[in-house]
């Protein structure tokens, strides 16, 4: 069934903010002084971003392809595979989803923001911090765990949706969300969205919380390039090889 393009937008609004809700949301879980999970580690938080593209994936990714993110939308516009009048309702919706689905975490944990102190662990919960304060380190995790993560979701889509198992498909992208989460968040957090970092930093600058320190925006334009950057490569080599 082909839904029209508001429809399709919604759905992708709605799945960026499952995104960011049950991805920051475990951060905050993890990070926040006094919640159930703190100091739960990082697996933790691995399972909640997985889940947080897993499930969007399951509700939309027959409706709108659950693009919720940037890097994926351009790498597909620029290499020729998704319309160009659709690239910028799909971005501003996932930008929006981020937003919102920040907010609502805010929401959820506001007596643990007050309760802690530690800027960066506040911060964590929001956007990316490179562990090393190097833009060089940071541009590499991203660029590659984003490649990753591009190229892997174009060939688990087109594989196994091939042989008809359209949920394996998504669990499968979820498993690889969560997978690069553990396996290269140590450096960076990691973003590999660029909405998942901009949104939630925008409304880590606004929004008034105690204690919350600086929102880093020196360092922002590295979650928002290395992933768009990576994701463009990855379609391109994919659609050579494969396509």
């Amino acid at each position: 069934m082909h839904y029209s393009l508001l429809i399709r937008v919604i759905a992708e609004f709605i799945g960026t903010t499952f995104l960011v809700v049950l991805g920051n949301g475990s951060v905050a879980n993890v990070e926040l002084k006094g919640t159930k999970g703190f100091h739960g580690g990082w697996i933790l938080i691995g399972l909640g971003y997985g889940a947080g593209v897993l499930i969007p994936a399951m509700m939309f990714g027959s409706v709108s392809g659950n693009h919720i993110n940037p890097a994926l939308t351009l790498g597909l516009a620029i290499n020729g595979m998704f319309p160009w009048n659709e690239v910028l309702p799909y971005i501003s919706a996932q930008i929006l989803g981020a937003i919102f689905g920040q907010l609502i975490v805010v929401w959820c944990y506001k007596p643990y923001y007050n309760k802690t102190t530690d800027h960066e662990a506040i911060l964590g919960t929001f956007s990316t911090i490179d562990a090393a304060h190097s833009y060089r380190d940071g541009f590499i995790n991203e660029f590659v765990g984003t490649f990753i993560l591009v190229f892997g979701a174009l060939a688990m889509t087109k594989n196994i949706a091939f042989e008809q198992n359209i949920a394996l498909a998504n669990f499968s992208i979820g498993f690889l969300v969560a997978t690069l989460v553990i396996s290269m968040g140590g450096a960076t957090g990691p973003a590999l969205n660029p909405v998942r970092d901009i949104g939630p930093r925008l409304v880590h600058a606004l929004y008034p919380l105690k204690n919350k320190g600086d929102s880093h925006w020196d360092y922002s334009w590295v979650p928002v390039v290395a992933p768009i950057l990576a994701g463009i490569l990855a379609t391109f080599v994919y659609k050579t090889i494969f396509i």
